[in-house]
């Protein structure tokens, strides 16, 4: 009898819906066995994704040759591009729309954190990872750009192994556990009942952003399938197991492997995917810069206060900038984003609570727009990047 072989955004579906369907009747005791395997399973993730990015990024930039620097460049300002698109659109989107459906003047108190109504694991396991993700990006860039210039073999074939090490956790460990980590954050998220409180008391907003999240996504293949010469719908619809799994994972970093392998599968060299996706998924965060523009929109004009594109023009250009600082774990854009919302919209503690708890409560969604849409940057870099077989590989 033939097996039936199950995709990986089929397995995500379920899990997601499994979740949600356990989380209204599971005693809390089971349920904390889950949530036990995701404290273990997450902190592996955060001890592997410095070494992803490593691992992954160092032997890409090093074989992609000396135009390896241009290339870093051109990727950089487009993902930027890309982020301050983003906020713009928002902006312009936001002043339309919110005046015609939100309530003025209306009384907002800090909301208590979700994560205080959360199951607690058994147990923890502490395993802290070896250095930070931009420590490990900008260690990558450096040995990387390195080992495009220099004329030794002895370290790039040592990166190269490191590489092979890499790939096969990725494919034997982080990519078959997603799915059982993916339920247990959707059960956990739904026995709080919190997250859903919170929801519900935005669901105007959430409603206007996820629709926003879809008309960025179609624009932004819209460009890459025109830059390409691609189906912008084949392209996206190609990347749908990275964004179903980014809704479960709500981490760009954590979703890396699925983004990667999706990648290739439209036609992005694997040398440039390789070196793309990384990358972008700690510098390119179109979809959250989206979400805290509307949320502190929306926060402001229900506040009784003016939304001024004088105002939000300087904050979108240094709030594109402050995300790269986001660690790439569930809920870093909103902490790096804080400084910016205080400093230059003039955010309380009251509505910094406010925007943290609302901004976790539909983080999947803004994580889920970063990674699909760095599939979008991939398609452009390797078409700028040219057709030329690149460190021994055939162009695809």
């Amino acid at each position: 009898m033939k097996r039936i072989k199950i995709s990986l955004l089929a397995k995500v579906v379920i899990a997601i819906v499994a979740g949600i369907v356990f989380g209204q009747f599971l005693p809390d005791g089971i349920a904390r066995i889950f949530v036990t395997f995701n404290s273990l399973f997450g902190n592996f993730l955060s001890f592997a994704i410095p070494l992803i990015i490593l691992g992954l990024v160092t032997p890409a930039i090093g074989d992609l040759g000396k135009g390896a620097g241009k290339l870093l460049l051109i990727t950089t300002l487009i993902a930027y591009g890309s982020t301050l698109f983003s906020g713009f659109f928002t902006y312009a989107s936001g002043a339309a729309i919110f005046p015609h459906i939100l309530p003025v003047n209306t009384e907002l108190t800090a909301m208590e954190n979700p994560s205080d109504f959360m199951l607690t694991p058994y147990f923890e396991v502490a395993m802290p990872p070896l250095m930070d993700v931009m420590t490990a990006l900008l260690l990558s860039f450096t040995i990387g750009l390195g080992l495009s210039h220099i004329e030794g073999v002895t370290l790039q074939r040592a990166f190269a192994d490191f590489k092979d090490i890499v790939t096969k956790l990725i494919e034997v460990v982080i990519i078959p556990l997603l799915p059982l980590h993916i339920f247990g954050i959707f059960l956990n998220m739904t026995v709080s009942g919190q997250v859903m409180s919170i929801i519900s008391m935005f669901l105007k907003v959430i409603v206007v952003i996820f629709v926003l999240h879809i008309v960025l996504l179609l624009i932004q293949f819209t460009v890459a399938g025109g830059v390409a010469g691609k189906n912008p719908i084949w392209l996206l619809r190609n990347m749908l197991p990275a964004y179903a799994t980014a809704l479960g994972t709500q981490s760009s970093a954590a979703t890396i492997p699925v983004t990667l392998a999706q990648t290739i599968k439209n036609g992005v060299r694997e040398s440039i995917a390789i070196f793309t996706v990384p990358l972008c998924a700690t510098i390119h965060l179109a979809g959250s810069t989206m979400k805290i523009t509307a949320c502190a929109m929306a926060i402001l004009y229900m506040s009784g206060q003016p939304i001024l594109l004088a105002d939000f023009s300087g904050f979108i250009m240094m709030l594109g900038i402050t995300m790269v600082a986001a660690p790439g774990v569930p809920g870093g854009a909103i902490m790096a984003a804080l400084g910016v919302l205080e400093s230059m919209l003039g955010f309380d503690e009251t509505l910094q609570a406010l925007m943290i708890a609302l901004y976790i409560a539909m983080d999947s969604f803004g994580t889920a727009c970063n990674v699909t849409g760095d599939g979008a940057i991939a398609v452009v870099v390797d078409k700028i990047a040219g057709k030329e077989p690149i460190a021994g590989q055939e162009a695809k």
